[in-house]
């Protein structure tokens, strides 16, 4: 990796992978959307304990980043599922390193 480059480009790759999750919640509901699968508002907002702005606003940021896949289903009342896209899928072998090394961490804690 060019070490000038990734420090000053914008289109950084590693730059726009983390501005991408960047924020309280896009992680969270990347895992909750890889364990449940398609969820609805109201189960999202349930398992995650967010607030209705806070989830409004997050999954309009990631269907326009490409995170999410958003389905209405024309009935009444109105039916929305939320999915995640195959980018998204693909984040699931580094989280699932990610949670590993969390377990390290705390292991290590543990030890002091």
């Amino acid at each position: 990796m060019n070490e000038k480059r990734a420090f000053t480009n914008e289109m950084c790759p590693m730059r726009v992978a983390c501005r991408t999750l960047e924020g309280k919640w896009k992680i969270p509901m990347i895992y909750v959307l890889c364990e449940h699968g398609t969820l609805r508002y109201n189960e999202l907002k349930k398992a995650l304990g967010i607030t209705n702005v806070m989830l409004s606003n997050t999954l309009k940021e990631m269907e326009q980043e490409g995170l999410i896949i958003r389905i209405q289903f024309n009935e009444i009342p109105p039916r929305v599922e939320y999915s995640l896209t195959e980018v998204a899928l693909k984040l699931m072998p580094i989280l699932q390193e990610f949670y590993e090394w969390g377990e390290l961490l705390i292991e290590t804690e543990d030890r002091r």
